[in-house]
């Protein structure tokens, strides 16, 4: 179970050394600035954490769905509705998580009913979630827009959250202070939740029983259609906690603009992370605190003496290296001599 992800890992960060040389830097001396800026300068850690909670979300709820061989590839607009929902509720963990569920569930209502692909129609849905998150602060006088104010009048803005409602933070003492935010606690939460779920309950072995072989499950008498919402709806509730804990850990207000929570692509990168993690739970922890890193480092080193696109290609090659290592796991490659029964025939 581990070595298959840690040598995808190892493959990737060897493919990405090539790309180094062929561009003219020095593979380890950018490794080690790599690692100083991810976690061993002054605040890295606490800068990680920033880049890992979101990632963390968004992998839990592709493992989620994924266990199930449902393809929830919406993770990204579930975020987005989450972030929306729970910035109008006081009760903002319950509203994200139900923005996020609610969002999910369109897909999986139309796959359990309808036959229709849900990597298709969840896909399709994270444009629409992001055309509306745009359209409630850029396109409207809605209740997200700040509207007073002679800059609200020119520059479009999403109001901010009231002080009350900022999540609280633990803060270790230590390389200059690293803040905890609420968010990676319930990550962790959700993590422990998950695990006990798939592992421990009736309803994960039905989950995973449909996933293996949906004409066994028929056979079983497991409701197909009641699990596909189900699952469908806990994906979406995680990567809607995600969208929660960026209004109230981080942003504390409702980021509209492309060049922010849009351009982060937080529930694509969740795909990797949990593709990593062979989508186990306390693994997709694992793995989003070392891609967090990854991007962190990227923005800090990013300049003149560093490569801007390495953290982008890394990240495909990660992937794509991910994929591979799947591929190994389901099919073998055998070279051997064909018989003579073979030749004759």
């Amino acid at each position: 179970m581990v070595a298959v992800p840690a040598g995808s890992l190892v493959f990737a960060f060897f493919a990405s050394g090539l790309v180094l040389l062929a561009t003219g830097h020095d593979v380890l001396s950018s490794y080690r600035r790599l690692f100083d800026a991810a976690f061993v300068a002054k605040g890295a850690l606490g800068d990680t954490l920033v880049s890992a909670t979101p990632l963390a979300f968004t992998g839990l709820a592709a493992a989620a769905a994924f266990r199930m061989r449902l393809f929830n590839i919406g993770g990204e607009g579930q975020l987005y509705v989450g972030a929306i929902t729970a910035f109008v509720i006081a009760a903002m963990v319950v509203a994200g998580c139900a923005g996020g569920a609610a969002w999910a569930l369109i897909p999986g209502v139309l796959r359990a009913f309808f036959k229709t692909n849900e990597i298709i129609t969840s896909l399709m849905l994270n444009y629409v979630a992001a055309y509306l998150l745009t359209y409630l602060i850029f396109n409207s006088h809605s209740y997200w827009r700040q509207t007073t104010g002679f800059n609200a009048a020119v520059f479009p803005t999403s109001k901010q959250l009231p002080d009350s409602a900022l999540w609280p933070a633990a803060t270790i003492h230590l390389r200059g202070g690293i803040v905890l935010p609420l968010g990676a606690g319930f990550a962790l939460g959700a993590a422990a939740l998950l695990w006990v779920l798939y592992s421990r309950t009736r309803f994960g072995f039905e989950a995973q029983v449909l996933g293996d072989s949906p004409r066994v499950a028929r056979y079983a008498g497991i409701r197909t259609r009641r699990k596909i919402l189900a699952v469908m709806a806990i994906s979406g509730a995680l990567a809607g906690l995600g969208g929660a804990s960026q209004d109230g850990d981080f942003l504390h207000t409702l980021d509209a603009d492309p060049n922010g929570l849009q351009r982060q692509y937080y529930g694509y990168a969740g795909i990797v992370v949990a593709a990593l993690a062979r989508y186990n739970p306390f693994a997709v922890l694992l793995v989003a605190f070392l891609i967090g890193g990854l991007q962190n480092a990227g923005n800090t080193l990013q300049g003149a003496d560093f490569p801007s696109g390495l953290v982008g290609v890394m990240q495909g090659i990660i992937l794509f290296s991910a994929l591979g290592g799947e591929l190994l796991v389901r099919y073998r490659v055998r070279f051997g001599r064909r018989t003579a029964a073979a030749v004759t025939a």
